[in-house]
């Protein structure tokens, strides 16, 4: 029997993180990536989302394999959760394997890990996947080629192309060229950096700011970047060498991170370069260099406690110097330049932003994406791995490329695209939720809680005690009123008691009409009414009756 080749995003598409997308011919379902997303600002208490895969989990017979891209926590960091329901062979490159190995053990989990390289080709059912070389800002990136029954299928994976990359392994344009002299029938390319004119600058460049910097700093040099950044990270060690600094480290994951990619060899610092952090304090400003994390301003992060005086054996102190060698990732920016004031104000150097030269995007911009698209000429163009405005973008550059506008196909998470005799339809959703992970709690934390938080966050709380004679109806005691996050009761002792006589005198003209009245409902009911007249503000309230 011949069925539909049916692809569907999981995550990715419509938002940044969360990457997730599988492929369905007949039995068999390969996934590519599973990755967190990292929360924005109004879901409250919430460490990260991970993609819904209930779907995989109703079929989990027929899913055959997991195909990591790359190393990222946005393409790795759901792993462990999806490991806890489906027991499946996984395929990664040697150090995106390396960082999954330490996160299973943390988790204590066990999985089928199998090493690939690019020029890879392996076989998984009606599935022959093909990986190729990609540049990232993160070593051992890969896209994959996927011969299917209808044709061959390339997902760009995380690029751009860096010509220059800084350990001398140039994306495989002959890989490109190949694919596209064979005929692609569709291209998921990521479109995370498509508002951006022109050409990513490569890694390389970074090299020179940090020279400058370096040569001209006499203090001691925070470096802050993503815990998976190696090639910035060996850039700023080359730097210390060259200028005589002694490096140490701060943050969890930057250590745990570091210590793969030597072992592996991705990175390369000499022992005697290295230092504890707690030695820091005991060496001339000039001879220091601390790599750390927490560029997005996470309230418990290395950089938030170093600037808080929370980090036990070091903290920041005026004259420091701070480089952030990163961008806000969308969404972050209210928490990001937040954390670049309370720098400034401890009197820290700052070294940011775009103008600076420290950070360059591991995306490729619009002429890179153009090329990519005409190495491989494929006949469908589904824009992946961006916010919504980012496949229109994407899509509109398509056009300009002359694919046909049908050709150029925006789905979001959850459509089911399907391909049968070389064209392409979409057909379909199918349910998801966003899975939120708040500590130990995975996926019982839903939108309405997520909402109460907000109510609770914006309009405070009144904790409302009252005592009722049962026989009678009347208030014996109370009602004792306790706020939080709404008025402060000292302030406002007669708006206080004004309500309290409010409940009394409701209390009062129903005492004895009603014995089956909802007394927690009037006690809600009547304070609501109160301070909206009053204040014109809805605090949550929490009514406590108890009957003698």
């Amino acid at each position: 029997m011949r069925h539909r080749l049916k692809i569907i995003p999981i995550g990715g598409f419509g938002e940044i993180g969360k990457n997730m997308l599988l492929l369905q011919y007949g039995d068999t379902i390969i996934v590519i990536d599973a990755g967190l997303m990292f929360p924005d600002g109004d879901m409250l208490g919430i460490d990260f989302v991970i993609p819904d895969i209930s779907y995989l989990i109703s079929n989990k017979d027929k899913v055959k394999a997991l195909i990591l891209t790359h190393g990222h926590e946005d393409h790795i960091g759901a792993l462990q959760y999806l490991l806890k329901d489906l027991d499946i062979p996984i395929y990664g490159t040697p150090l995106t394997l390396g960082l999954v190995e330490k996160k299973l053990e943390e988790f204590r989990l066990k999985a089928n890990l199998n090493k690939i390289k690019p020029n890879d080709t392996i076989t998984i059912g009606p599935f022959t996947i093909e990986t190729f070389r990609q540049t990232h800002s993160i070593p051992d990136t890969i896209g994959l080629a996927i011969t299917t029954p209808f044709g061959l299928i390339v997902i760009s994976g995380d690029f751009k192309l860096d010509q220059t990359p800084i350990d001398g392994n140039p994306p495989d344009f002959n890989k490109l060229v190949e694919f596209g002299k064979r005929g692609v029938l569709a291209l998921f390319c990521d479109s995370t950096n498509v508002e951006q004119p022109g050409i990513t600058p490569s890694e390389s460049l970074v090299k020179s700011s940090f020279e400058n910097i370096f040569s001209s700093t006499k203090s001691r040099i925070f470096l802050v970047t993503f815990a998976s950044n190696f090639h910035r990270i060996q850039q700023a060690v080359d730097m210390a060498l060259k200028f005589g600094r002694k490096v140490a480290i701060a943050g969890k994951s930057l250590i745990t991170n570091i210590e793969v990619a030597k072992r592996l060899g991705y990175i390369n610092i000499p022992d005697d370069i290295m230092i504890n952090i707690k030695d820091v304090n005991n060496l001339p400003d000039e001879k220091v260099l601390v790599l750390t994390t927490g560029s997005q301003g996470e309230p418990y992060s290395a950089l938030s406690l170093l600037t808080n005086h929370s980090y036990k054996q070091l903290s920041l102190r005026p004259g420091d110097t701070v480089i952030l060698s990163t961008k806000p990732i969308p969404g972050n920016e209210v928490m990001v330049y937040r954390m670049v004031d309370q720098l400034f104000r401890k009197g820290v150097e700052v070294i940011y932003g775009k103008d600076a030269g420290v950070h360059v995007s591991g995306h490729a911009a619009q002429e890179e994406v153009k090329m990519f698209i005409n190495l491989l000429k494929p006949k469908y163009l589904i824009p992946y791995h961006g916010e919504y405005r980012h496949l229109a973008l994407l899509k509109k550059i398509g056009l300009e490329l002359g694919i046909p506008k049908d050709h150029i196909i925006i789905i979001e998470n959850g459509t089911i695209l399907e391909f049968e005799d070389g064209r392409a339809i979409t057909d379909g959703k199918i349910s998801l939720n966003n899975i939120y992970v708040d500590g130990l709690s995975i996926g019982d934390v839903g939108n309405i809680i997520l909402m109460e938080r907000k109510r609770l966050a914006e309009d405070g709380v009144l904790i409302v005690g009252v005592l009722i004679d049962s026989e009678t109806g009347l208030i014996l005691d109370g009602p004792e009123i306790i706020s939080k996050g709404f008025i402060f009761v000292k302030d406002s002792e007669e708006l206080i008691e004004t309500a309290r006589e409010r409940v009394r005198e409701v209390f009062r003209k129903k005492a004895g009409k009603n014995g089956n009245i909802n007394k927690e409902a009037l006690v809600k009911e009547t304070l609501e009414n109160f301070f909206n007249e009053e204040l014109k503000r809805k605090p949550v309230i929490i009514p406590l009756v108890w009957e003698i």
